[in-house]
């Protein structure tokens, strides 16, 4: 199983009453949970582990995980309340408010982490759960206790978000000193190393121990920088509805074709080749595409994917 470690909340997505009014409607989102959801629905074996609210809120994060097959019995629960992130959109582009002040997911402390069971194979982080506290240092204490699993970090930053910059960054350094396969949107990287060139940024990256990183680039496609050199993937023009869950999407489909290759190991992340690499990046893009094609985070299940899995997105984040 693959287990996706991180945030589950509710997006309050804009929009437009018949009488013209604005308002916000509520759907379940987070980019762990929205990678979770994905994992699922591409055939994987998906699990989630975050705080849950008993609240109607909570119910609603946990219905839309079990209708994805995404496993939620580690899931420690609470009657604390939801966290909710109001969207507002800007050509297409989602900009977050966040409301997470003693919430589920928030106050989840590494005490009430659970043992990892044996068919756990692989773990995913990620997203404003790795920024407050408790939680940031709850999963932070998962990563470090994975052992020979596999573990794919994705930041997915929000500048916005972060309060203790230093604290935030020293956090990251040492989970990407842990994982394996690391992904950033180009936005991430000029973040993480803003006086550096992108080369030597990657380099950087991948001399902190990721036998995988991953670029995504909005129009200009993704690449995949490992042992063997890059591999780039080129974009294709698709009909943008929104970017919300997008990139958890890309991520989702890099675990789900490595998964199915076989390759999603310790070991066999170090000598990947070139086509399996391939494959499993253009399953992600294809993906991607899909969920970039329409309103909100609402991933593909996998038949709804072209047969030849050649469609590449244009993906940011």
């Amino acid at each position: 199983m693959i287990l996706c470690c991180g945030e589950a909340l509710i997006d309050m997505l804009p929009r437009t009453l018949p009488d013209g009014e604005a308002a916000f409607a509520p759907h379940p989102g987070g980019a762990v949970f929205n990678t979770a959801r994905a994992l699922g629905r591409l055939g994987a074996r998906a699990g989630f582990l975050c705080g849950l609210s008993t609240d109607l809120f909570g119910a609603q994060l946990q219905a839309a995980l079990a209708q994805s097959h995404v496993d939620t019995s580690l899931c420690p629960r609470s009657d604390s309340p939801t966290t909710l992130a109001f969207v507002t959109l800007t050509d297409g582009q989602a900009r977050y408010a966040f409301y997470d002040e003693n919430t589920a997911m928030r106050m989840m402390t590494p005490a009430a982490l659970p043992p990892l069971p044996a068919g756990v194979t692989a773990l995913f982080f990620g997203g404003i759960s790795l920024v407050s506290e408790p939680c940031g240092a709850a999963f932070e204490a998962l990563c470090h206790s994975a052992g020979e699993r596999v573990v794919m970090l994705d930041p997915n930053i929000r500048p916005g978000f972060i309060r203790d910059e230093a604290a935030y960054r020293a956090r990251l350094a040492r989970m990407l000193a842990r994982a394996d396969i690391v992904k950033l949107s180009d936005e991430d990287l000029r973040w993480l190393h803003p006086a550096r060139d992108e080369g030597a940024a990657i380099a950087a990256l991948r001399a902190q121990g990721p036998a995988l990183v991953l670029i995504t680039r909005g129009a200009e496609g993704a690449e995949a920088h490992h042992a063997g050199g890059c591999l780039s993937v080129p974009a294709v023009a698709v009909r943008v509805a929104d970017t919300v869950g997008a990139g958890d999407t890309f991520n989702a489909g890099i675990l789900a074709g490595l998964a199915q290759s076989g390759t999603l190991l310790r070991d066999a992340l170090r000598h990947l080749d070139e086509a399996t690499l391939h494959k499993a990046l253009t399953l992600a893009a294809s993906a991607a595409a899909v969920t970039a094609s329409r309103p909100g985070a609402n991933p593909p299940w996998a038949r709804e994917l072209p047969a030849t899995g050649t469609a590449t997105p244009a993906v940011r984040g």
